[in-house]
């Protein structure tokens, strides 16, 4: 009785090690359609991620051109960033939020310009 309790345990234990290696990361390598509501209006940017592991890197071309962008997911969190010049200075866009399966949403911070808020869905 001793043994079969002891092996239910230690097939519990893998069991939840599996669960937990699978659910590591959200899949966000694809190609993105974005709705950005910022203080200049709506964007409907595309969105081209790269992912491993937890890094992102990749392409954003939208209003200000096309641009590459850096990044991580963790968990289901994800953070990225690119660079765009705008009328003559560098301004640093930042995206956070929150993936869930094809869809994402959450903040788009434009520097010190502003923020909005954005969602997306994976093609």
């Amino acid at each position: 009785m001793k043994r079969i309790a002891s092996l239910l345990v230690v097939l519990f234990a893998m069991a939840v090690v599996a669960m937990a290696a699978t659910a590591v990361f959200a899949d966000v390598t694809g190609t993105w359609k974005m709705s950005v509501e910022t203080p200049n209006g709506t964007g409907t940017p595309t969105v081209v991620l790269k992912q491993d592991g937890e890094k992102l890197t990749g392409t954003y071309k939208g209003r200000m051109g096309e641009q590459p962008l850096t990044g991580t997911v963790k968990g289901n969190a994800i953070q990225f960033s690119f660079k765009v010049n705008a009328q003559g200075n560098e301004l640093q866009i930042t995206y956070t939020g929150t993936v869930d399966g094809g869809t994402m949403s959450g903040t788009a911070k434009f520097g010190e310009m502003g923020e909005g808020k954005f969602t997306g869905k994976k093609e």
